[in-house]
């Protein structure tokens, strides 16, 4: 199984990502982490002022990512990409990355809720920097306050979790994503979920789109090509 998973910022992407890679074993690839483990690493200095401003990274950068990723054993039984495509260039990249190894997108999975949800989400978030888990201040909070419930290790706050990075991050997804989606509808390849709710809910219904895609055989004969 192939998917893409888009969405606005703060759709909760990375939290159902995250639990579907768990069930189904595929590889969970997120262009977000990548980068920003990139920067903290050292080896992505040039990208920090592009984090911090919630701009969207070269392309050739993040493509020349989900392609080493993908090349992993560990994804041979698939993968969800988080983060990629984001553009209409993009896709056609991916297109052409499919192309090359010889395997088709399953499906695009679209979350989405209204923007000022998706503000209040996101300027809440907070998040384990050695599990990745992700909590939120109000909806989502931790047994101890500021404290990982898994491994116990202090949460943090993202640098880029700022409402005026957000709405800037937002503007940006209007204008560069949303074609994305009715390139997908055309293709025959999107899913979409609301994304109000409770995490375990919107899984369900996740779990239910795909199960009934693979159901029709689809993961088998349509594709993106």
């Amino acid at each position: 199984m192939r998917l893409a998973i888009l969405g606005p910022p703060g759709a909760g992407k990375g939290t159902q990502a995250t639990r579907l890679a768990a069930r189904t074993g595929i590889c969970h690839i997120s262009t977000g982490d990548a980068l920003r483990n990139a920067v903290m690493s050292g080896t992505g200095t040039d990208l920090h002022a592009v984090v911090r401003r919630g701009s969207m990274a070269p392309d050739e950068l993040v493509a020349e990512i989900i392609e080493s990723r993908i090349k992993r054993s560990e994804c041979r039984k698939g993968y969800i990409l988080d983060g990629f495509p984001r553009t209409e260039r993009q896709l056609e990249m991916l297109k052409a990355l499919t192309s090359r190894l010889s395997h088709r997108l399953d499906a695009a999975l679209l979350l989405d809720a209204p923007e000022e949800e998706l503000i209040r989400r996101i300027v809440g978030r907070l998040v384990c920097l050695r599990c990745r888990r992700s909590y939120h201040v109000e909806h989502a909070p931790p047994l101890v306050d500021g404290v990982c419930d898994t491994d116990g290790e202090p949460l943090t706050r993202r640098s880029d979790d700022t409402e005026e990075v957000a709405r800037n991050r937002l503007r940006i997804y209007k204008r560069q994503t949303r074609p994305l989606i009715e390139r997908y509808r055309a293709e025959g390849l999107l899913e979409e979920v609301g994304a109000l709710g409770c995490p375990d809910k919107i899984e369900r219904e996740i779990n239910a789109r795909l199960e009934k895609r693979a159901l029709k055989g689809r993961y088998n004969g349509a594709g993106l090509h």
